[in-house]
């Protein structure tokens, strides 16, 4: 790692996550108000760095949950077809590198038959390299603090409209074909929102980051459907009531097209598993079947498990669907305006090769190591459903550690009775366990709050002093046929993946 890459890291950290709490000047002190987001600051950057986010077309998408898996769908697709396609995210799990991805040039002829296998090579995404992040953090840096010195903006850029920025200018000076965005917080005012995009496309809705977007899913909902444009095209798929119902009062006000991807979900529920296999090694419900695409079979084998992911899998396909040119030339404007040339072999292949890691990820082990990043009471019964999909009679260790922002109360209430060892516990599960773990953010909920919803529960747990810790004490606990459980927060995946994949 270069000096200078380390030094950009460490001056984009000072700048606080945008979502921290404010720090108070004493123990007494009424709490500062939080940020406000102003979409306007945004675009005075951008035009200082010569409006990068015009350089390129882009997929615009947000949503509560499957935004991220979406995204990287969508990308892997894009590449598999041959296109230079950048993928931009958040947060990340260890590195920000992570978040700024562009793909390798591919020969989509190579995935001219289904049997080509997932592996790395052409069509890979690859995050940015730390010496481009590092001359990019500055060049951004330095617009920032020469337009607060001309009073062109109320205070330098954010963490994450600099890391934005920084992404756009990756991408333009990289020359991609499209852009696949993720909306980090909301739509409305987020600092991705300066795209004009080809697609805006939203995931499901759930409450989530309430203290922003409002306390109720019309309200939450409005704040993403500010990623429409208008005269655009949605892709959505039906879901809560008050989210159809929202994102039909956006899309009436601005003329634009709306694709449901409901014909794209497989019909009837799939019975293949995937995982270690073996006897007694977990297993989850795999993604693969059968769709008909313009009258001709498409195959979806996904890397990504469980029954909420056709959902995802479904968006990124109707948007992939709406982008190509069925004539196969995309210099020759016929088809839709786009005129990408996305064959359903290339579908398939990127779909194959969809890399998301911490998403119900199986990490090999004795014992094995099960990883999810839900980080909300929706993504919690996401989890749980899972669950119920594995051997009831498997002993497992749940480590879990969650953001003080989030639901604490209903979480524990979703997953903590599936690991109750106590008497109480119904069914009996006497060989399971509960560990939390502190996790490094100035959100992070505390020990004692999560021990505390614990014995609300009735339920036995055990604090760990670090995430290491956490993962020494599971493995010593879970026997070897068993499975650990880690879940509650991307900060928490994020590290306990690294230590996981290390020991």
């Amino acid at each position: 790692m270069s000096l200078s890459y380390a030094v950009a890291v460490d001056h984009l950290n000072a700048r606080g996550l945008e979502l921290a709490p404010p720090p108070q000047s004493s123990p007494d002190a009424p709490p500062r108000p939080r940020p406000k987001f102003d979409l306007d600051h945004m675009r005075v950057l951008a035009a200082a760095l010569g409006d990068p986010q015009r350089s390129f077309p882009s997929v615009l998408i947000a949503g509560t949950n499957g935004k991220g898996s979406t995204c990287a769908t969508l990308a892997s697709i894009l590449a598999a077809a041959g296109y230079r396609t950048a993928l931009y995210t958040s947060p990340h799990l260890a590195r920000i590198n992570e978040r700024i991805q562009i793909s390798s040039a591919v020969d989509p002829t190579e995935y001219a038959s289904a049997d080509v296998p997932a592996s790395a090579g052409p069509g890979e995404m690859h995050t940015i390299p730390d010496e481009d992040f590092a001359r990019l953090y500055f060049q951004v840096d330095h617009a920032g603090r020469e337009l607060v010195e001309a009073g062109k903006l109320p205070q330098e850029p954010s963490y994450f409209e600099t890391v934005t920025a920084l992404a756009f200018c990756y991408f333009a000076e990289s020359k991609v074909d499209i852009a696949v965005l993720e909306v980090g917080l909301g739509g409305r005012l987020d600092a991705t929102n300066i795209v004009d995009p080809l697609l805006s496309i939203i995931t499901d809705i759930a409450l989530d980051h309430m203290d922003f977007l409002g306390t109720t899913i019309a309200e939450i909902t409005r704040e993403k459907a500010g990623i429409l444009r208008p005269n655009g095209t949605l892709i959505t798929l039906p879901q809560h009531p008050e989210a159809n119902q929202a994102i039909g009062e956006v899309a009436a006000t601005l003329n634009l097209r709306a694709i449901s991807a409901a014909d794209l979900t497989p019909p009837t529920p799939q019975h293949v598993f995937a995982g270690s296999g073996g006897e007694g090694g977990a297993s989850l419900p795999a993604n693969r079947y059968t769709l008909s695409v313009d009258h001709q079979p498409l195959r979806v084998d996904s890397p990504l498990p469980g029954q909420h992911q056709q959902r995802n899998i479904a968006l990124a396909i109707a948007a992939a669907l709406e982008l190509r040119n069925g004539s196969g030339d995309k210099s020759n404007g016929s088809g839709n305006k786009h005129s990408y040339n996305i064959s359903n072999a290339a579908i398939e292949a990127g779909i194959r090769n969809t890399r998301w890691p911490g998403r119900l990820e199986l990490i090999a082990g004795t014992p094995e190591i099960l990883l999810d990043v839900a980080h909300n009471p929706a993504g919690a019964w996401t989890l749980r459903a899972a669950i119920a999909q594995l051997p009831e009679e498997r002993p497992r260790t749940l480590i879990f550690s969650c953001l003080r922002d989030k639901s604490l109360t209903e979480m524990a209430r979703i997953l903590l009775p599936l690991f109750d060892s106590s008497s109480d516990g119904s069914p009996s599960r006497p060989q399971d366990h509960v560990i939390f773990a502190p996790i490094d953010s100035p959100r992070a909920s505390s020990v004692e709050d999560l021990m505390a919803a614990a014995h609300a529960l009735g339920i036995p747990a055990h604090a760990a002093p670090h995430v290491a810790a956490a993962l020494a004490q599971a493995r010593q606990v879970t026997p070897p046929d068993g499975l650990i459980i880690a879940t509650g927060s991307v900060y928490l995946i994020g590290e306990l993946r690294e230590l996981a994949l290390q020991t």
